[in-house]
């Protein structure tokens, strides 16, 4: 039986391939964060995290989700690993 998916856990991971993929320092990375408005990162960024995301996880990420934040991002992730 597979875990289920752990938030926090994927937040972490989340975090710390945005701090990895950005110069972006990890204090700003919050649940609430919106990629584009609070973090400013650009789509091939937000791609980036996504790929890494794939590549860890081993799931697909579809990227008309709409996932404007990292809540959404982390909800998203957590969904698709406990579907597995």
């Amino acid at each position: 039986m597979a875990e289920k998916a752990n938030k926090e856990q994927i937040f972490d991971e989340i975090k710390e391939i945005v701090v990895d993929q950005t110069d972006l320092d990890a204090i700003k990375i919050t649940m609430d964060a919106n990629f584009k408005e609070n973090l400013e990162l650009d789509s091939l960024d937000v791609f980036e995290i996504v790929d890494a995301l794939e590549d860890k996880y081993d799931i697909e990420i579809d990227g008309d989700e709409g996932m404007a934040t990292v809540k959404d991002l982390v909800d998203y992730v957590a969904k698709q690993i406990d579907a597995k």
